[in-house]
């Protein structure tokens, strides 16, 4: 009986290790974005926090901040985790442990390492802003579950990641001069920057259509600049123009301005204040029409576009920009300012005697070398203060200004040329890095300014020209998403604008492109789109569109045809005979073998019904039908 028995008891024990490896050993979905530059699945690592879970930080204060600030984070969603302060944090058991090291092997500026395991998560870094990085992928470790039911504990997989940015200027922009948001929407805005790691905020104030900031030593900025008497109603292209005929406007106090920084610093986001200048800036001559070529008078700008009345290049409004200049230094601790500079019309200074006057006495060429002329004043007068120019890339006309950095948003040939002449450069071309572009459809997405930037297009972005040898690529800081609002008339269009796009935008700036995977980045982006209706936050799903390609079959003979889409996993019907695709057609799930003529016709399904529009393919003629 007892040799019977052995055997059956030792084979029983196999098959329940056998169970047990294969159990502790599947790899769960890593959905963190940006993707690590490196990360690994300890299989034997699970974390369970619960209430009896604490924060333990060491005497840098640096580590207190990220500690509130991940305590705070936790209490939403009902986990009320103590901080402890202890000088030994090792060998404790059921804690999330955050260390600033003086001098952590391995561990690069901005970077990180993080380690789940049974015992703890460790979190380490040289610096602060690395840190709260590390927990920002730790928050993107929980599951989507812990933001949305009541949990009396979580799991956290056993990743273990060394992780650090491949750029260190990743940015987002927003444009409330067009239209108005509030402080409570530019904190969220700031926090969806943070969950992707962005650290810098491009705040754009002062527009045409209004002045947002307060500027106490000239009051009618706010008083007259901030708000117009009406609204463009529809698209700038339908004409006749109407108008909703209601006053509109807004602006930050100062106080509010500060407490917008601390909130953005806490985040270990710089935000970079944008004052126009020479153009774009009717709503400050509307409150003070002197500043102008011509005497006026001005208001605030109802329609969009570019208008002829610029400041002109007079002693009384330098004067006047280096005050709002002086107070702005005062709200914003970073060390860049930006100026704007581009689209500025030169009609009123050519007709201006003053302007004339100028260039004749300075040496100058032209219109142009007279806007260089400006922007070299200005950018005195910052470098003085300790602070650093930034404009746009129409800078560059006339002559680059010695120590500006220049974001190319005209294409990638102002990067380009500042870099090969030794300045800095932001990039950020309109094809890649412009949210107020059609991200699909055009027709049944809600109304933009134009153009198509789909999210596949924003991840196939690469910061730094192939015209660009090792060491101009240097200048390439990194990029920038713009968001300009003629069209984002409240906080849920801005939201649906830019998210997704802002996710796949910080894999660009911050994940090696060797490690990226757009196919990987559909099922991550996926994952977190339950976590944006978590947050309530609106997002667009992606382009219905489909793109069919083919590749010749060199062993078989004819062509191999693959369908594919933005959408993750998407129920594509197909035909191979000229009729249109129903719910009815064939499901594609796999390259298609095809011969030379054969016409594809698909489509995407969702619950029965088409979404977007029929692609039409014939196979061997590389040429797609309308």
């Amino acid at each position: 009986m007892k040799t019977r028995f052995f055997p059956l008891m030792l084979l029983a024990i196999v098959v329940m290790f056998s169970a047990s490896c294969n159990k502790k050993t599947k790899r769960p979905d890593f959905n963190v974005i940006p993707l690590p530059n490196h990360y690994y699945y300890n299989s034997h690592g699970k974390f369970v926090m619960d209430d009896d879970s604490r924060i333990l930080v060491g005497n840098n204060p640096e580590t207190m901040k990220t500690a509130e600030y991940l305590a705070a984070f936790l209490k939403e969603y009902g986990f009320n985790l103590p901080i402890k302060k202890v000088d030994q944090v090792n060998g404790v058991d059921n804690d999330i442990i955050l260390r600033i090291l003086d001098n952590p092997k391995e561990i690069q500026e901005e970077g990180y390492r993080l380690k789940v395991n049974s015992a703890n998560v460790t979190i380490v870094s040289k610096d602060a802003s690395g840190l709260f990085y590390g927990v920002q992928t730790f928050l993107q470790l929980l599951p989507v579950s812990f933001y949305t039911v009541n949990m009396e504990e979580v799991e956290v997989p056993g990743w273990i990641i060394n992780d650090s940015p491949r750029f260190h200027y990743r940015g987002m922009h927003l444009d409330v001069g067009r239209h108005f948001f509030s402080v409570d929407f530019i904190k969220q805005y700031l926090d969806m920057m943070a969950m992707y790691k962005f650290n810098t905020f491009h705040w754009h104030l002062t527009e045409d259509q209004g002045w947002r900031i307060e500027i106490k030593k000239y009051p009618k900025l706010t008083e007259i600049g901030a708000f117009r008497d009406s609204t463009l109603v529809g698209k700038y292209s339908t004409k006749p123009h109407r108008w909703d005929g209601k006053r509109y406007g807004g602006y930050y106090t100062q106080d509010q301005i500060r407490d917008i920084v601390k909130y953005a610093a806490d985040r270990h986001i710089t935000i970079i204040p944008e004052i126009e200048m020479p153009g774009h800036s009717l709503a400050a001559l509307a409150a003070y029409p002197e500043l102008a070529c011509t005497p006026g008078p001005f208001r605030p700008a109802t329609l969009w576009g570019v208008f002829p009345d610029i400041y002109c290049p007079k002693e009384e409004t330098f004067k006047f920009l280096e005050d709002v200049l002086t107070e702005v230094m005062d709200l914003f601790p970073g060390k860049y300012i930006h100026i704007g500079g581009d689209e500025a019309p030169k009609e009123r200074w050519k007709e201006s005697k003053l302007c004339q006057q100028i260039i004749k006495k300075q040496g100058l060429k032209n219109e142009e070398e007279l806007q260089s002329y400006f922007v070299e004043r200005i950018e005195k007068f910052l470098n003085a203060h300790g602070r650093q120019l930034i404009g746009w890339d129409e800078i560059l006309e006339g002559g680059l200004s010695p120590g500006a950095t220049v974001m190319s948003w005209r294409g990638v040939e102002g990067g380009i040329a500042a870099a090969r002449a030794g300045h800095d450069a932001i990039m950020t071309p309109g094809n890649y890095c412009y949210f107020d572009h059609y991200q699909a459809g055009p027709e049944g997405e809600p109304i933009a300014i134009g153009g198509m930037t789909t999210l596949k297009e924003v991840y196939s972005y690469e910061p730094i020209p192939d015209e660009l040898n090792k060491k101009e690529s240097k200048h390439i800081l990194g990029a920038q998403g713009n968001v300009w609002t003629e069209y984002m008339t409240t906080p849920r269009k801005v939201e649906y604008m830019v998210l997704p796009r802002m996710a796949a935008l910080s894999e660009v700036l911050w994940t090696m492109p060797i490690k990226k995977s757009w196919g990987d980045f559909q099922r991550r982006v996926n994952n977190h789109f339950k976590r944006y209706n978590a947050f309530g936050w609106n997002y667009c799903p992606g382009t219905y569109k489909l793109d069919i390609s083919e590749q010749k079959d060199t062993i078989n003979g004819g062509y191999q045809v693959t369908i594919e889409s933005e959408i993750y996993k998407p129920e594509i019907r197909y035909t191979l005979d000229g009729t249109d695709p129903t719910p009815q057609s064939d499901l594609y799930t796999d390259i298609l073998q095809l011969m030379p003529t054969v016409e594809v016709k698909a489509a995407i399904f969702e619950e029965g019904k088409m979404k977007g529009k029929i692609v039409d393919f014939i196979v061997g003629k590389e040429k797609q039908k309308d």
